[in-house]
């Protein structure tokens, strides 16, 4: 039986070699929102330097996908990072969502219907990485208990070889990184919303 991959020790691994290196990659980091972000940031810009990409077309009603953008830019201006961090707000395409899901309406919450949209959302990110000439790219969805974190890094992959663009393994959920980011989210007042985003979660 193959051995289950820690993407934790993984990503240290990776850390420390760029260390060794003396180099500072740069990160093309896609967040889902403000809160699993915190962490994410916190933690990563220390090792790389960061443009976060906010790319949820998912996000259901608009007023709320405004409500997390702006909660996101808010976030990024208030804390004190180890290094620079950037931000770009991708399209708010919603039809691509609905096409994408289509025929998976019914699934329950992290099943084929979450994988669909994972990989949307991750697939964008790989081309805003090559533009942006990032050494790595990677998700903040691996923070949330509810996000199964091996998919995700099998989607990336995946998508990552297709693009020619380098995937970060994460699990951002180890370290205490779930619960450092609800602290954080107490800490600078942000937003916690109360269900995944879309109209299917609510």
């Amino acid at each position: 039986m193959e051995a289950k991959r820690n993407y934790q020790n993984e990503l240290e691994q990776i850390i420390r070699t760029n260390r060794e290196s003396d180099k500072m990659p740069k990160l093309l980091l896609h967040s889902c929102c403000a809160p699993c972000s915190s962490y994410v940031l916190e933690y990563l810009s220390q090792h790389f330097s960061i443009t976060v990409f906010y790319y949820n077309p998912n996000i259901y009603p608009d007023v709320e996908y405004s409500k997390r953008v702006k909660e996101q830019q808010e976030f990024i201006k208030q804390m004190e990072f180890a290094n620079k961090v950037e931000f770009i707000e991708g399209d708010f395409d919603k039809d691509k969502f609905y096409e994408m899901v289509k025929g998976s309406e019914e699934c329950k919450e992290g099943q084929e219907r979450c994988f669909r949209c994972y990989e949307l959302r991750i697939a964008k990110a790989a081309k805003v990485a090559k533009e942006e000439k990032a050494d790595y790219f990677t998700t903040t969805l691996s923070i949330s208990p509810l996000k199964n974190a091996d998919k995700i890094n099998e989607i990336g992959e995946k998508i990552a070889a297709e693009e020619a663009v380098e995937w970060l393994p994460a699990d951002f959920k180890k370290k205490n990184g779930y619960n450092r980011s609800i602290e954080l989210s107490k800490e600078y007042g942000i937003y916690r919303q109360n269900y995944c985003g879309c109209v299917y979660s609510t």
